[in-house]
């Protein structure tokens, strides 16, 4: 079996972002709102927005469906929300959708299965995002996302980053077989690329690329962080270390 070619992934949740991710060479972009608080769902608004943005062919664009911040086990209410949102994100024009459900220590089939039905017919990706980093079995959780019909997992390996998670992240590789994309996220930036690549096996990275991992406006009166959008300089430094170290393999 051949090598998947080299894949990068920005997540942004503004039109700024966006705009930096597909002038970097992104190919593809994760799109949220509230990054600071990991993700959640975007306005019909920005995905509209970004659609429209000009891009090369085979750039994709999914977005996140978490209908609130915290963990991700969700009663039913939450659940049509979260199909609510899916649909609507879909007649926005994305290409795919990125969510995921557990409960204890294990994916919520139940949940996945009532939500990944709802999209049944529809021409568009599936995400099985970090959720997947509180499962206590990955490998199996690999087969059951595989199952339930999504082509992609997000992760860091169950740990903070994608480097320390390193070793779960190639034993998730290993089990997907060539069946899903692997895609690893947390932590990742240019120069920590071919080390990543070559100690788990999977050239797909997901990336925020700011300009600081840290980068944003603190506000007052409890309103939060404002975050920094993606950086194009980031992004195409990401860009070139990921082609080299796909090369490599």
């Amino acid at each position: 079996m051949s090598a998947a070619p080299a894949y990068l992934e920005i997540c942004v949740d503004s039109l700024a972002g966006a705009r930096a991710a597909l002038a970097g060479g992104a190919d593809a972009i994760e799109l949220c709102s509230a990054l600071g608080v990991g993700g959640l769902t975007p306005s019909i608004g920005l995905a509209r927005s970004v659609v429209a943005l000009p891009r090369r062919p085979g750039v994709s664009i999914r977005a996140m469906v978490r209908p609130r911040p915290g963990g991700f086990a969700y009663d039913a209410d939450e659940i049509a929300l979260a199909i609510a949102d899916g649909r609507a994100l879909i007649e926005g024009g994305v290409d795919g959708l990125v969510f995921g459900a557990t409960r204890g220590d294990r994916l919520d089939r139940t949940a996945l299965e009532t939500w990944r039905r709802a999209f049944d017919g529809a021409a568009v990706g599936l995400t099985l995002h970090r959720a997947i980093d509180l499962i206590a079995d990955a490998e199996a959780a690999v087969d059951q996302a595989v199952a339930l019909g999504f082509d992609r997992i997000l992760s860091s390996g169950g740990a903070a980053t994608a480097w320390e998670g390193r070793a779960r992240l190639a034993a998730m590789v290993e089990a997907a077989r060539g069946r899903c994309r692997i895609v690893a996220g947390s932590g990742i930036r240019p120069d920590d690329v071919a080390r990543l690549v070559a100690a788990t096996g999977t050239a797909a990275i997901h990336a925020s690329a700011r300009a600081t991992p840290s980068a944003g406006e603190e506000l007052p009166f409890g309103f939060g962080t404002a975050s920094s959008p993606a950086d194009q300089a980031v992004v195409r430094a990401l860009r070139i270390e990921l082609d080299a170290a796909a090369a490599q393999r």
